[in-house]
């Protein structure tokens, strides 16, 4: 149990209960764990409602994001906010025994005004304000954003407001017990209300089974068949959507709920089946609903007016693409075609005691072009931390590696000084890594790995942002195009290459394509 655990949580007070509940368990089990906050784009847009936001996983993208950059093992959510389907190669870890489930009215002065024909109620809740104008049709409701303190504090500050709609769970775990208190017994809560989540990447092992030995299971059945239900209905975490799962003596009750957002159409099941039979509740308890209607009531969600516009110049995996914010636009195609050449076999003749490779078109050559115990290294360079990953799991281990070709250069002179290198290169490469070491004494071979290809897409001219990867990336866009929005890069060697052209340049804070989509995430979702 030497790996220390790296769980990733938000940095509100809820969610850092949450995590610290996990990291006492995971301790208490033997493991060695540190926590490590982050924001999420649900904390830091907070002037409009969740549901207009455009935008599932608002609590939760940052954090898979990091998990992907490999910047923590584990992440802790309230698995309410979580998307029914997971990004590619994340998954559902453990969840731990469910809190309380239920919503709840917190009010000022007294409960008259439920019986009067005007109140105004506060929530940020699309499926909370259409089950209390269901049940109210006369009242007013206003949105409400922030963490549970600042929440309470805005309904205290607004005179005209009456009271606003908590989760019991979360004012139980941060220990506020208000006085004017309702329980909403009526209200049906979001799916997964008041359980913690853990997720993990599917390929670690060591993280997934220590997680593993938190898991409740019949709260990971109950929610299950919640998520399930929400899931084939086509709703987000925000949708006006509510389900609770229960089980009671073998057998298992699903609840379920679909609503207009105005509350006055609403669809709902109340459906038991044995307990071991439970396989095709969601599933039936979806189409009930479905046959009856349920589907038009979801006309308004299906689809979310695009704000923006951005082009990415490389193809984006399914996985990523989920990452992209709802109310961003992407046209994606390759700008770059790689082709891999034919590497002479008398390059590996002897075995090479120093090799560089910056990318993992170079890695995949060498394993077109040669079989991998051919492929005998001393010492490796190398530039990424993906890079260095596919390295280590196809060919060996990595000496030392780097950010980008400029911060290795020097890594590897003061390892290998009046030695010489091999370098596996592209056919476009810059020339600050050979031009530096050669400089210093240091001999390069250099072996063309592939052939990097210009290829442009025209851009539309309205285009607000262009996601960019490599230098040569930021040549082949500029080869067919005018330099137009804003250009976000995933280092600092390609953002130097576009303030050539662009006026506004970001970078992204990890060189992954990811964090080169959450840069552009987070700038637009704060205009």
């Amino acid at each position: 149990m030497d790996k220390i655990i790296r769980i990733g949580t938000r940095d509100s007070e809820l969610a850092m209960w949450q995590a610290k509940t996990v990291q006492q368990q995971l301790e208490y089990l033997g493991y060695k764990t540190k926590l490590i906050s982050l924001k999420a784009t649900g904390d830091l847009v907070l002037n409009k409602p969740i549901y207009e936001m455009g935008i599932t996983g608002v609590f939760t993208r940052n954090l898979d994001i990091a998990m992907l950059n490999d910047e923590i093992d584990i992440a802790v959510h309230s698995l309410k906010d979580v998307p029914t389907v997971l990004p590619e190669g994340i998954v559902q870890a453990a969840v731990l025994k469910r809190g309380p489930s239920e919503d709840v009215l917190i009010f000022k002065d007294n409960e008259e005004f439920m019986a009067q024909k005007d109140a105004i109620i506060a929530t940020g809740s699309l499926r909370r304000k259409a089950q209390w104008l269901q049940r109210y049709p006369s009242h007013k409701v206003v949105g409400l954003r922030g963490n549970v303190n600042t929440r309470l504090q805005k309904i205290k500050d607004n005179e005209d407001w009456n009271g606003g709609i908590f989760a019991a769970a979360g004012l139980q775990r941060i220990g506020i017990k208000p006085e004017n208190l309702v329980t909403l017994s009526w209200m049906i809560p979001a799916p997964a209300q008041g359980v913690i989540m853990i997720s993990a990447l599917e390929k670690d092992e060591f993280v997934r089974e220590a997680c593993g030995k938190l898991n409740h299971e019949e709260t990971e059945i109950c929610t299950s068949v919640e998520r399930k239900f929400l899931n084939l209905l086509e709703g987000g975490c925000s949708a006006p959507i509510g389900a609770l799962c229960y089980i009671n003596d073998e057998e298992i009750t699903l609840k379920g709920i679909i609503l207009s957002e105005d509350g006055t159409s609403k669809k709902e099941i109340n459906k038991t089946v044995k307990l071991r039979k439970h396989i095709y509740l969601a599933q039936d308890a979806a189409e009930f609903i479905i046959d009856r209607g349920g589907k038009k009531l979801m006309s308004n969600f299906d689809k979310f007016e695009k704000k923006f516009n951005i082009c990415s110049t490389k193809k984006l995996t399914v996985s990523q693409s989920k990452l992209v914010h709802e109310d961003i636009k992407v046209e994606d195609s390759d700008f770059i075609k790689v082709r891999f050449s034919r590497i002479p076999r008398p390059v590996l003749k002897n075995e090479l005691e120093n090799v560089i490779i910056t990318s993992k078109n170079t890695v995949e050559s060498l394993e077109t072009n040669f079989s991998l115990p051919e492929l005998q290294f001393k010492n490796i360079y190398c530039v990424g931390r993906r890079t260095k990953a596919l390295v280590e799991k196809k060919i060996g281990p990595v000496k030392l590696t780097a950010k980008n070709a400029k911060k290795l250069a020097p890594l590897v002179l003061k390892d290998i000084k009046n030695k010489e290198v091999t370098y596996f290169t592209s056919s476009l490469r810059l020339d600050e890594l050979p031009s530096f070491l050669e400089e210093n004494d240091v001999v390069v071979n250099e072996v063309e790995a592939y052939k990097t290809m210009l290829s442009p897409l025209k851009v539309e001219e309205n285009t607000d942002g262009i996601l960019f990867y490599s230098p040569s990336t930021v040549q082949s866009y500029m080869k067919g195009n005018k330099a137009i929005g804003i250009a976000f890069c995933i280092g600092e060697t390609t953002a130097l290459e576009a303030k050539k052209y662009f006026d506004e340049v970001k970078v992204a804070s990890v060189p992954t394509v990811e964090s080169v989509i959450e840069l552009a995430n987070l700038h637009f979702a704060k205009n």
